[in-house]
């Protein structure tokens, strides 16, 4: 299995709409961070897609190596001491 990519140390803070589908780049070579561009194509990741109820402001973990996907938890302090 390929492993992720750390995209940056730190969250996206990001606006999502409600009942629109997103699709929360794994991969971390997505240009396009923290959501999906492709660039995942040729590995075994794949985007995990979601949506929100209603219209949110979120933080989107870009280390890829949250606990609770497409969200922060505070991984990427650890990634950070690398």
């Amino acid at each position: 299995m390929d492993k992720a990519t750390i995209a940056a140390t730190f969250p996206a803070k990001v606006t999502l709409e409600a009942d629109q589908y997103y699709f929360f780049c794994t991969c971390g070579r997505s240009a396009s961070q923290p959501f999906c561009d492709g660039a995942h194509k040729g590995t075994s990741l794949v985007p995990k897609p979601f949506k929100v109820e209603q219209q949110q402001e979120a933080y989107l973990c870009q280390c890829k190596q949250t606990s609770n996907p497409p969200f922060c938890d505070g991984s990427h302090k650890a990634c950070e001491q690398e």
